[in-house]
């Protein structure tokens, strides 16, 4: 059971993560949302807790100059594309900086997974996460689910996280239900928005991994 932790800003919480054994950890490259950083913060985040596990960049719609002037200020091992990037820019944008690239996909019907088929092609990995509503500032970190038995026994054409309104109590019954072999949790583990909280990503790490 793969499990990610997004939304990092401070090396206790990078460090907690070095020592469950998280997978991935997510760096939020998006103003708006109450989980950004710079790129410059990212990389003294980062540098602070050597090793341990891969560093997602969250991009949401970024040009290529905002991608080369986070790369060469933060070391990253995914890409994650969490805007309305086309196929053809997410395969743009692999073929430049030769990273892998996880593509967010918004899910509030069974129609929204149709589109996965035109992304397998030019992307590592999915992320499904929970459609935001039209007036949404944030394309992820919402706290909403979707309906998680629109995944079960659904084959997804490549490795894929499941996301949206993830807690420590819900995360079991989460991937029991849609199947997924992996998770992906922000706010679900925040005392304070934007403010992670050790106990609960413990909490969550556990849930997910004895669920597995």
């Amino acid at each position: 059971m793969e499990v990610k932790i997004c939304g990092l800003r401070d090396a206790g919480s990078l460090a907690l993560c070095t020592e469950l054994a998280v997978d991935f950890v997510g760096f939020v490259f998006f103003s708006p949302s109450p989980r950004a950083v710079t790129p410059g913060q990212a990389g003294a985040l980062s540098a602070a807790v050597a090793g341990g596990p891969r560093r997602v960049g969250l991009f949401v719609d970024a040009d290529d100059a905002t991608l080369a002037a986070t790369l060469a200020a933060v070391k990253l091992d995914v890409l994650q594309l969490h805007g309305a990037e086309t196929p053809a820019r997410c395969a743009e944008i692999r073929a430049r900086f030769g990273l892998p690239v996880m593509k967010a996909i918004g899910v509030g019907a069974a129609a929204d997974l149709d589109q996965l088929a035109d992304y397998a092609p030019v992307v590592d990995r999915f992320l499904l996460d929970a459609k935001p509503a039209p007036d949404a500032v944030l394309p992820g970190g919402n706290a909403h689910p979707f309906e998680w038995a629109l995944l079960a026994g659904r084959t997804i054409p490549r490795p894929w996280l499941l996301a949206g309104g993830l807690t420590p109590g819900n995360v079991a019954g989460a991937i029991r239900v849609s199947g997924a072999p992996g998770v992906d949790v922000s706010s679900g583990v925040e005392e304070s928005r934007g403010v992670k909280s050790v106990s609960l990503i413990r909490a969550f790490v556990a849930a997910a991994r004895q669920s597995d």
